[in-house]
């Protein structure tokens, strides 16, 4: 048994049959929740690792493009020489 992270309530689920990133609703409050670990079983509101990975996401792309345009003015001063 797990207990809702929003609302504390007791949840009965089968832990066997979920796996990690499965979503699941809570029955008392109505979160949106899911999976982030199986032993022991972990539960994180949907919104909060939702917007982590976002921010991960985001913040990879712009660190990536920097580093091509970086990369592209390297090679360009190397042709001028």
């Amino acid at each position: 048994m797990v207990n809702c992270p929003v609302c504390d309530a007791v949840l009965e689920l089968d832990e066997e049959e979920l796996d990690e990133g499965d979503p699941v609703d809570c029955s008392e409050c109505g979160a949106e929740l899911l999976v982030t670990g199986k032993d022991p079983l972990e539960l994180q509101p949907a919104d909060d690792v939702e917007d982590d990975d976002e921010e991960d996401f985001d913040f990879d792309e712009e660190d990536d493009e920097e580093s091509l345009d970086e990369e592209e003015d390297d090679e360009e001063e190397e042709d001028w020489k």
